[in-house]
């Protein structure tokens, strides 16, 4: 199943920008808000990372770490 890549963006009536990411895993998401900044001409003042950034990351550890093990023998 393929899942489409958004970005939600919320601009309150104070000019506060939020904008969250989804469907995008890994680093790419922080690619998309660094995007966002360059487009609106402002910069982050506060950021979390997502369950998705996290399972990605954990996913490239392990295939890593098999080459690695592969490698030594």
């Amino acid at each position: 199943m393929i899942r489409m890549k958004k970005v939600k963006i919320e601009i309150t009536p104070d000019g506060k920008i939020f904008a969250e990411t989804l469907g995008i895993k890994g680093k790419d998401c922080t690619k998309m808000i660094e995007i966002l900044e360059k487009l609106l001409d402002a910069e982050t003042t506060d950021s979390a990372y997502t369950e998705e950034y996290h399972q990605v990351e954990k996913q490239y550890e392990r295939t890593r770490n098999q080459q690695v093990l592969k490698g030594e023998g």
